[in-house]
């Protein structure tokens, strides 16, 4: 981030954070153009859309433990709906879920047999 301000930002404080190469605000042409090449150049699909970036940045959000309230305040989001609709769930994070319910019910059940066993000893 502070590359980009440093190297393409405009400096005032209220100076746009993308700026079209003669100094113009930036078109959505010309970053569909330079969307296309920077995708290519990192092997995504070409059905890769930019906006994708939005829904791996609120579901890797909340994969990493932020609650709703977190990424509805990173995002600017005003509703629970309007930030659902960016977070999605895979086969992956499906099987994390599930071995964590897994370690937590042995836990418990441990800990209940423990208890069961002391309380016979007695």
């Amino acid at each position: 981030m502070k590359r980009h301000l440093d190297w393409y930002a405009e400096k005032e404080p209220n100076g746009r954070l993308f700026v079209g190469e003669r100094g113009a605000p930036f078109r959505r042409s010309t970053f569909g153009r330079k969307w296309r090449r920077a995708r290519a150049k990192v092997g995504l699909p070409e059905d890769f859309r930019f906006y994708d970036l939005r829904h791996t940045g609120h579901t890797l959000s909340t994969q990493s433990g932020a609650t709703l309230k977190d990424t509805m305040v990173r995002a600017g989001q005003s509703s629970e709906k309007a930030e659902l609709i960016y977070q999605h769930s895979d086969d992956e994070r499906q099987q994390e879920v599930a071995d964590g319910i897994d370690l937590r019910v042995r836990a418990v059940r441990r800990a209940t047999s423990q208890a069961s066993s002391a309380a016979l000893e007695v």
